[in-house]
């Protein structure tokens, strides 16, 4: 009884550390082995005895070790993993949606998108996916402080790069005229209205309920100030339209809020202008003109939808309907478009595609896939609660994406030299990936003198066994490393609780940088990688990482994730 115990527990170990890739818990198998054998709960003090010994001995073994393990045990593992669907969530119907939508995606061109776009972006694209319809990228630079030529096309580039199926592309900016000429219609109705105040004074008239001066002129007086300002006849900051609201309203920055200003301090890279209108105005007037039939956004905007629906009522026009997601906290990157230029410009970024930035295109050089983006913002969905983003949540999205596909190769980092005394040359063969023979191996050829990790070396000295080749008593002495040979058999170092470490032919290793969020570290790749350039590959015991330069005298890499 106690070998079948065993037997059961041990593959419940294996099964929870390569499922995981971590050590696994002694409590979390025997809750497995028992659910799975409930027979064995009138064994369960010996079922929690034989656990603790069995997990201590997996938890000295190499991942790729605990895989080779599980294969002979079970060999349809993976494939059953692979079969088994992720539960996908998912987005809650829209009102009307099977009418088919228009939707908009609309970032200002301040800088290439980040993980914050991403979410309106991604979840508008599933819609119009779902019920078929028009989607439009809505470029909003109406704002010249806020334009940044190059975001142009890298606002465009990061869209590709989502998979997003944009219909259509519209600039903001190649419709002032329209702007003006629904600003000029919205006085005529007496909805609006040219203001010449002074800005304090008017905050202080506003604060406390009180008409503008300039708000009850006659219509034609206001239209005769609006042709001045378009003929250019005010400087900066001498005159506004602005909307007729309820000077009442509890919050006061609902009250006659700005449409139109005057801008002569900064110059558009993409037209030549001086009077340019505001968010509220130019998103109501678009989402009327270009059909939208739903709006997504963040709940910031609550009061915006607010605000756009007096145009939409002086006009008589339906608004879309609007439904509005909580505020995401994202940690650990940095996301703010001015703190990321200024650290560009100061040169504690390489650019934008820093790994330690939050941008799209800096989770692309790490090796971060965007449907791996799209599946961790679906799952985020479109509710009103604020969350904190699970970095968790999208590796494991892309985990699930690339590991199949990674090749494993050995990364022996901070490395030492260690001659091998007693070993004849061989060749040492390590599965490109583990279970799957078609994958084929890699061959890495062993002479005399190997490169081990510094950190992996026993301090004391003793048994060790590089991984896939054969068992050394390694020593040190002087600051010097030395190994003898101690035979082939894997059972000797199961026996003594021996570690398993990487190595690398000193001959043939191949030097690699590997930058990571918190650092760079530095070693030796094999020289097998060198054919990956552009593609994630797993360096084992290290993590996934995509090799971004390729060349015989280093390759560089960054980490994607464990």
């Amino acid at each position: 009884m106690e070998d079948t115990i065993r037997a059961h527990i041990y593959l419940a170990a294996l099964e929870n550390a390569v499922k995981h890739e971590s050590v696994p818990k002694a409590g979390t198998v025997v809750g497995m082995v028992l659910g799975k054998h409930p027979e064995l709960k009138v064994h369960a003090r010996n079922v929690t005895t034989i656990a603790a010994e069995v997990v201590e001995k997996v938890a000295l073994m190499s991942g790729e070790e605990r895989k080779r393990l599980l294969l002979e045990l079970e060999p349809g593992f993976f494939e059953n993993q692979n079969q088994k669907k992720t539960a996908e969530k998912t987005l809650p119907p829209l009102a009307e949606g099977e009418k088919g939508v228009v939707m908009r995606f609309a970032p200002n061109p301040s800088g290439p998108l980040h993980l914050g776009h991403a979410r309106a972006a991604i979840l508008n694209d599933e819609y119009v996916r779902r019920y078929g319809g028009r989607y439009v990228l809505r470029i909003e630079d109406t704002d010249p402080k806020r334009v940044d030529p190059a975001a142009y096309s890298m606002v465009v580039e990061d869209c590709e790069w989502l998979g997003l199926k944009i219909s259509e592309i519209v600039y903001q900016s190649d419709r002032l005229e329209m702007y003006q000429e629904y600003a000029g219609k919205l006085i005529g109705l007496g909805g609006a209205y040219v203001c010449t105040c002074d800005n304090d004074r008017f905050r202080e008239m506003r604060q406390h309920g009180a008409a503008c001066p300039c708000r009850d002129g006659e219509v034609e007086d206001q239209l005769a100030r609006w042709d001045s300002m378009k003929a250019g006849e005010y400087s900066e900051g001498e005159a506004s339209v602005r909307i007729k609201t309820d000077l009442g309203h509890p919050d006061p920055a609902m009250r006659d809020f700005p449409l139109f200003r005057i801008l002569t301090s900064t110059i558009h890279p993409r037209v030549d202008a001086t009077l340019y209108p505001l968010m509220n105005f130019s998103v109501a007037v678009d989402d009327h003109l270009l059909g939208m039939t739903h709006v997504i956004r963040g709940k910031d905007h609550i009061a915006n939808t607010r605000r756009q629906q007096y145009i939409f009522d002086y006009f008589g026009w339906n608004p879309p309907k609007y439904l509005h997601y909580g505020r995401m906290g994202i940690e650990g990157v940095i996301l703010s478009t001015s703190q990321m230029r200024q650290g560009i410009s100061e040169r504690t970024y390489d650019g934008w595609d820093d790994i330690r930035l939050g941008t799209l295109r800096a989770l692309g050089r790490r090796g971060i896939q965007p449907e791996a983006v799209r599946r961790s913002m679906t799952d985020i969905g479109i509710g009103e609660t604020d969350i904190s983003f699970s970095w968790d949540n999208l590796f494991a999205r892309n985990r699930a994406l690339v590991d199949f596909e990674a090749d494993r190769f050995f990364f022996v980092e901070d490395p030492v030299r260690v001659d091998v005394e007693g070993a004849v040359p061989q060749e040492a063969r390590a599965m490109r990936y583990p279970g799957d023979d078609k994958r084929g191996c890699r061959v890495l050829s062993y002479q005399k003198t190997v490169l081990v990790p510094s950190r992996e070396i026993p301090e004391n000295g003793g048994l060790v066994r590089l991984k896939d080749l054969f068992n050394v008593h390694i020593s040190s002495r002087g600051g010097v490393c030395s190994a003898q040979y101690a035979g082939d058999a894997l059972s000797d170092i199961r026996n003594a609780g021996a570690p398993i470490i990487q190595w690398l032919p000193a001959e043939e290793s191949i030097p690699c940088v590997l930058h990571t969020p918190d650092g760079d570290r530095k070693g030796f790749c094999e020289p097998g990688a060198l054919d990956h350039a552009g593609r994630v590959v797993q360096f084992e015991r290290v993590g996934f990482a995509r090799i971004d330069q390729a060349e015989r005298n280093g390759i560089v890499a960054y980490f994607t994730h464990r």
